[in-house]
């Protein structure tokens, strides 16, 4: 398929005007780590465009710096599974066939009930013959449409028997392919960015996370086809086999992590966020050498038409002064992110308010979150509040007393800083985090904080009162030199375009023998 392609971009003195295409499967907003790399990898010199999912079907334009973001719309058509199309006919042999004619059948029988009612009403006839075929109608439709639902239901998780065994003779037969068959709605990514990327046709593609690694592998292939060299970065946020599945399906997992595997040795390099990470993803790929860390560390400028624009206050916007105890939690709203701790801990907090800067407010996990928090009469110590500019984080999360990270176990929560980590680390919070390795050791380290056990509320509650009794000691552990500068954004960024210049100008710095962040996750 050929594409009109886009001009040629202005040269520039260090990199030749090279053109860098990033790929994200997100609306750019909220993903600091993505818009701070876009802005600081122009700000360096490259051509960069971000290619963004549009959260709706109309996209989006718009520029971060001399950075350009394009926002994608996303049409998704292979997302449902062949059965969803088929009835059931051995185990619900009434069931409806899928479509919506379930609905429509058992509304046209009630809605033939509902006029003889009226009829009988008003013509004083019995309608007796009428009326009894109306109502065993309106009962053969729910019979039927009730069957629908438990077909739909049994195979809702794909954890039968027979789907356990269907997917495991896919994974065995097709191994890295096996994708294609599971989770085929991978290729509506393709569908949607593959297109722009040709058109663009940039000199390296930077991939971010576990979704656009297929679409960029695929679009260097279609380039080298055409002669051109295009170099493929991937930018692995998390370590995918030890993530809770973001379906609740069971091919979910084995799905994607087939996918990964598949192209994520076709990579010229790789980066990612901590060096354990990285020594599992040498480990699992085969990766010809260790992957350079990038740090989730908080950092950048704000936009030119916004210079020094103040950040909100955290506390005016919970309604509370200064003397009032504030505990925050800054990230994305779920189970696994442990909120269900901080509420259920503070009835034995009095006086503490707890705020929750999170992107989707309105959710329906936030909306159980604070159901409860008013079942246990502390729902006016409870705020919810939006995401802010990332330059504006910091300063921001500063008003508060105490940074939460109460995360549960599980493996991709043990390996990395997480990004709230090193911004409640700047904003100088003493740090209040669950028993997960990698940041639990830190905070034992170097004394900002106090470590709990995850999901035990009574232990959750023992460290938040004793960071609240003295702040002032764990704020200290801040003034250790060199400890805050090496969780700037301004030191990743001079990983990364390494990383650019050891694929695209070799000629003017080779790739240094160790592209690691100046400290060490472990």
């Amino acid at each position: 398929m050929r594409h009109d392609t886009a001009p040629e971009p202005a040269g520039n003195p260090v990199h030749g005007g090279r053109r860098v295409v990033m790929l994200v499967d997100n609306a750019v907003d909220g993903d600091s780590r993505v818009q701070k790399a876009a802005r600081s990898m122009a700000d360096a010199g490259w051509q960069v465009t971000l290619l963004g999912q549009s959260p709706d079907r109309k996209p989006r334009h718009w520029m971060l710096g001399d950075a350009e973001v394009r926002l994608l719309p996303l049409e998704r058509h292979l997302n449902r599974r062949r059965h969803e199309f088929r009835r059931a006919f051995v185990r619900h042999p009434l069931a409806y066939r899928p479509g919506g004619i379930a609905a429509y059948r058992e509304r046209q029988a009630r809605a033939w009930r509902a006029d003889l009612l009226v009829r009988r009403a008003a013509e004083g006839r019995s309608l007796f013959l009428r009326r009894l075929a109306a109502k065993l109608l309106v009962r053969w439709t729910g019979l039927r449409r009730g069957q629908l639902r438990r077909a739909q239901e049994r195979r809702k998780h794909l954890d039968t028997l027979g789907d356990r065994m269907w997917t495991a003779a896919v994974r065995a037969v097709m191994r890295e392919r096996s994708w294609r068959r599971l989770e085929p709605y991978l290729w509506d990514y393709e569908f949607a960015f593959g297109p722009e990327v040709d058109r663009l046709r940039p000199d390296l593609i930077h991939a971010n996370d576990f979704r656009m690694i297929g679409v960029g592998a695929r679009a260097a292939a279609r380039a080298r086809g055409e002669g051109r060299t295009v170099k493929l970065v991937w930018d692995a946020h998390e370590y995918l086999p030890g993530i809770k599945p973001r379906a609740q399906q069971h091919r979910w997992l084995p799905a994607h992590c087939a996918h990964e595997r598949e192209y994520a040795a076709r990579a010229d390099a790789v980066v990612t966020v901590s060096e354990t990470l990285a020594e599992l993803l040498r480990r699992d790929h085969r990766l010809p050498e260790l992957p350079a860390v990038v740090l989730n560390a908080p950092g950048g400028e704000g936009p030119v038409e916004e210079p020094g624009e103040p950040a909100p206050d955290l506390r005016a916007l919970c309604g509370i002064g200064a003397d009032v105890p504030l505990i925050v939690y800054s990230g994305a709203p779920a189970e696994q992110r442990g909120l269900r701790t901080v509420i259920e801990a503070l009835p034995q907090l009095p006086g503490v308010h707890a705020a929750f800067v999170v992107l989707t407010a309105r959710s329906s996990y936030m909306k159980g979150l604070l159901a409860r928090a008013a079942e246990l009469d502390v729902a006016d110590r409870v705020h919810v509040l939006p995401y802010v500019p990332h330059w504006q984080v910091v300063g921001f999360l500063s008003g508060a007393d105490v940074g939460l990270i109460p995360i549960h176990h599980w493996p991709n929560h043990e390996l990395a800083l997480i990004t709230k980590f090193m911004e409640y680390a700047h904003a100088r919070l003493p740090i209040v985090v669950s028993d997960v390795r990698t940041m639990a050791d830190k905070v034992r380290e170097t004394g900002q904080g106090e470590v709990f056990r995850a999901e035990d509320t009574g232990d959750f509650v023992r460290a938040v009162r004793a960071t609240l009794a003295a702040p002032d000691r764990y704020r200290a552990a801040y003034d250790t030199p060199g400890l805050l500068d090496a969780w700037t954004w301004q030191a990743q960024a001079q990983v990364l375009d390494a990383v650019y210049r050891s694929l695209l100008c070799p000629e003017v710095s080779g790739r240094p023998a160790a592209l690691t962040s100046p400290i060490g996750v472990n």
